[in-house]
């Protein structure tokens, strides 16, 4: 009697939570109607953990999508509202690496990318180092302020780049090193020398069948008699 209402209180935060770890959007108004069935839930204080992180995540959809309205005033009001729910489950939940991640995002989006900023990101790696879906976007994330980290942060990004391409993520690895990676590509593919050689030949051939040609560590380049 005391778990089932928890478990159905949170099951559609908790889709929503899966959902945008996958990177997947949704349909205007979801997350709405989401946020105001969370919001009428009665607060039980044995869910209190997984009911505020679902309120985390079902805030920066929300957030998300008044960002894509491009609504100025919107916009702020809820990534503020997302941020301070955000810091609210990490007080629960220390060990989320994808809310550390998150609030290093809206923070960044607010306030811009500063050193105190990027320690959010060292909470994210030290809680998940290696979860996959967190590493995509954290990734791309941790490349776009390369210039502001120091070595050991850089070490770590490109580690991380290395891991995701070692696990055949291949196509999203081939976007990260042809987008926000573009300008680091060499210390990017000089990190890869430790990774599987299937797995660097398979980031070669996407690389030379979108139109890229770059020499990975191992690997000969692809040819092209024609």
């Amino acid at each position: 009697m005391t778990v089932v209402p928890i478990f159905r209180s949170t099951a559609p935060g908790r889709e929503v939570t899966e959902r945008m770890m996958a990177d997947r959007r949704f349909k205007s108004g979801v997350l709405a109607e989401v946020a105001a069935r969370l919001e009428r839930e009665p607060k039980r204080p044995t869910a209190q953990p997984a009911f505020i992180r679902a309120e985390a995540f079902v805030g920066l959809g929300v957030a998300e999508g008044a960002m894509a309205r491009g609504s100025p005033g919107e916009v702020d009001h809820e990534m503020a509202a997302a941020q301070d729910r955000v810091r609210s489950s990490l007080a629960v939940n220390p060990a989320d690496s994808f809310l550390w991640l998150m609030l290093y995002s809206l923070v960044t989006a607010r306030e811009g990318i500063g050193p105190d900023v990027v320690t959010y990101l060292d909470q994210s790696y030290a809680a998940g180092p290696y979860e996959g879906w967190v590493s995509l976007r954290r990734n791309r994330l941790t490349l776009s302020a390369f210039p502001l980290l120091d070595e050991p942060q850089k070490n770590r990004a490109v580690a991380e780049f290395g891991s995701i391409v070692d696990a055949d993520f291949t196509g999203e690895a081939g976007l990260i090193l042809t987008g926000v990676g573009w300008q680091h590509r060499a210390q990017l593919l000089n990190g890869l020398e430790p990774v599987d050689i299937s797995s660097r030949q398979n980031l070669s051939k996407w690389l030379s069948d979108n139109g890229y040609k770059m020499q990975i560590p191992g690997v000969d380049l692809p040819d092209r008699p024609w």
